[in-house]
This record gives C-alpha cells, sequence and structure tokens, in this order.
C-alpha cells in the first residue's frame, strides 16, 4: 500500500539531535566520552526537582492534571501574570508547534531568521505556512529588516533570543520599533529558552509587553537552566485570549505529572539556579579567553553555548573531536556551537581542539 505524502510534508528535513554520549562511546568502543553539544545544565537537576520525582513515582497509574494548574499558579505568581496568562507544553517546542496550528492558515507567513532555531520552519511548513527567512546581521537577529517583510499575511514572527545557535540578542529599542510596525493579527513569539543566562542590561523584559497586552507570546523552557530536559516541560507567557485559543488545539495531558512537580520544585531553587548561572559565566569567559588565544572567531554569547568559527572544515573537526571522547555541535561550513561544561569538561575539550588544530584539517 501507498500513502501519497504532501509535498509540504516531504521538503522538511527532519530534525538532527546532537549524538547522544552513550551512542558515542558504543561506535568507537570508549568510555567517559563529554557532550558539549546540546546546551544541556551541566550540574544537572535541582535536589528539590530530584526528591520529588522519587516520592511520584507510586501515582504514574494517574492521569495528570490536565493543565498543570499548581505550575502555572506558580509561574504566575513569579511573573506577576494571571494563571489563564500561561500554558505548558511538552518542552517549549510544543508551544511554537501550536501557536503555528492555531493561528496559521493555508497560504499565511511566518517570518524567522536564516539561522536560527530548526524547528521554527518545520513547524510552520507542517501547517501549511510560509517560512520567510532574513538573514542575521552580524549573526544578529535583524528586526530591521525583518520589519520590511511584514505584509498583511503575515501571522507570526519567530525571535530567538538569545539566538540559537548564535548566542546574540536583540536589544529593547529594536524589538520596540518591530512591535510597534506590526501589522493586525501577526503575533511576536519570543523563545526565550535562554533567557535566565543573560547579563546584559540591554535584554528586553518581554513579561512587561505580555503585562501590557502587547501581541506576544513569550516562551520558556525547564530544559536549560533547570536542567530537566529529559522530562521536556516549558511554558508558554501571552493574553488570556491567546492561551486559550491554543488551548484549543492543545492536546489534553500534554504534560506529565512527573515533569510538572518537577519543574514546580526546580522553580523554587534559587541556590541551584545561582550556582548554574555562576558555573555558565565562568566557563562562558573561560572558553571566549581559549578561542582568542587560539585565534578563533566567535561570536559574544549571552546563553550557555559559543558559536565558533574555526576557520577549516567543521564537519572534519567535529569527527576528530568525536574520535578524542568530546561532542560538539557542527552547524554549518566551518562553525561549531560549544554548549559550555563543569570546568573539567571545557579544559578537555580547549585540549581536544588544539590538538585538532594542530594537526590540521584545512
Amino acid at each position: 500500500m501507498t500513502i501519497e505524502i504532501g509535498e509540504h510534508i516531504r521538503s522538511i528535513e527532519p530534525y538532527k539531535p546532537g549524538k547522544p554520549l552513550e551512542e558515542l562511546e558504543r561506535e568507537l568502543g570508549i568510555k567517559d566520552a563529554i557532550k558539549l553539544a546540546s546546551n544541556e545544565n551541566p550540574l544537572g537537576p535541582s535536589k528539590k526537582a530530584l526528591a520529588v520525582l522519587k516520592k511520584g513515582l507510586t501515582g504514574l497509574h494517574r492521569y495528570p492534571e490536565g493543565s498543570g494548574r499548581r505550575l502555572r499558579e506558580a509561574i504566575a505568581q513569579k511573573h506577576k501574570l494571571k494563571p489563564e496568562q500561561v500554558i505548558l507544553g511538552n518542552g517549549s517546542d510544543e508551544i511554537m508547534d501550536l501557536a503555528a496550528k492555531t493561528f496559521l492558515a493555508p497560504g499565511d507567513e511566518a517570518i524567522l531568521g536564516d539561522i536560527t532555531f530548526a524547528i521554527y520552519h518545520i513547524s510552520v511548513t507542517a501547517h501549511h505556512g510560509i517560512s520567510v527567512r532574513v538573514p542575521l546581521r552580524d549573526g544578529r537577529y535583524d528586526l530591521e529588516a525583518m520589519a520590511t517583510r511584514l505584509t498583511p499575511m503575515t501571522r507570526l514572527i519567530f525571535i530567538c533570543n538569545p539566538n540559537n545557535p548564535t548566542g546574540t540578542m536583540i536589544r529593547r529599542r529594536e524589538l520596540d520599533r518591530l512591535l510597534n510596525r506590526l501589522p493586525p493579527n501577526a503575533l511576536v513569539i519570543m523563545d526565550e529558552a535562554y533567557a535566565e543566562y543573560a547579563d546584559d542590561p540591554e535584554f528586553p523584559n518581554t513579561i512587561d509587553d505580555v503585562k501590557r497586552g502587547a501581541p506576544v507570546l513569550v516562551l520558556r523552557t525547564f530544559s536549560k537552566m533547570y536542567g530537566l530536559a529529559g522530562l521536556r516541560i516549558g511554558y508558554g507567557l501571552s493574553t488570556p485570549a491567546v492561551v486559550a485559543a491554543m488551548n484549543r488545539v492543545r492536546l489534553p495531558f500534554n504534560t506529565n505529572s512527573l515533569a510538572q512537580a518537577a519543574a514546580l520544585a526546580a522553580l523554587s531553587d534559587e541556590s541551584h539556579t545561582a550556582r548554574s548561572l555562576r558555573l555558565n559565566r565562568e566557563g562562558r569567559r573561560y572558553l571566549s579567553n581559549a578561542f582568542a588565544d587560539l585565534g578563533l572567531t566567535f561570536l559574544p554569547s549571552q546563553a550557555n553555548f559559543i558559536y565558533v568559527d574555526i576557520g577549516r572544515d567543521g564537519a572534519a573537526v567535529y569527527e576528530r573531536l568525536l574520535r578524542k571522547g568530546v561532542i560538539v555541535r557542527h552547524m554549518e561550513g566551518p562553525r561549531l556551537r560549544i554548549s559550555i561544561g563543569r570546568p573539567a569538561e571545557n579544559r578537555r575539550f580547549v585540549k581536544a581542539l588544539g590538538q585538532v588544530l594542530k594537526t590540521g584539517s584545512r
């Protein structure tokens, strides 16, 4: 039996996640590999979250609370919003897809950067929308150029801030200019998966935009700073009307009970967040200095990773690093994205990279 697949689906390049540690060790017969590829928190989850997970195992025969009421209330309290302004997702990825599913009709347009998180284009295309790609400028989202691409068909504008994979950020004044030029029925999706790591004073507080009823949907996740990537849980913040519309197409029980409970505990563990932020700042400074010493070009990062141009075949360097038990992320051409790890992991990576570059792979 042959089932015809629509061209819009056949045109999608599937998302390729980073190589798992276990797979690399099995393939190459090595042990103690390190992974600096998926922007995970090297400290792992909060101890409070782990304690809650153990307690929750006995209730797995029960369905979770469908809307995640307790977690939504805690998130709303944290951001001084109303619970009806919060929607939970199986990772913030699911909320991106829900937005495309809710607000795009066939032929509608979504504007996004040309080097950014791949799920935006996948979701837009899968829901019969048209991706309008706008080149980055100096590795940053060019909101002025994006504004010139706005049309009456524009329904969604995706902005990753800080951007994945470049780690760069947009500023308040840039966002304000774009918001002031939006056509009717356009929604700006601010993907802030790495916002907790940003320390630039000009990083925009988009929660304020939500509070004043601006047409924005702010996405956050528990996968990065909070170390719960394996549980897949994130959230979105917007007006009650936007959230209510997405809840119409959200599948029931889309976030599991363990994820809800662990996220609730992690949200209150400020000491773990402070340790994670401190570790990231120190690692970001160390890797930046190391890249400068190696004469490599890299972009200043506001996230927990650094985007570096190694000036040669990036795929070849990536493969040679794998053979040294170091997993990074090859992006395109000579560019790699390096997640910030623990100090020993960062040092091991720098040593391995120096060896690979010294032996040459031009």
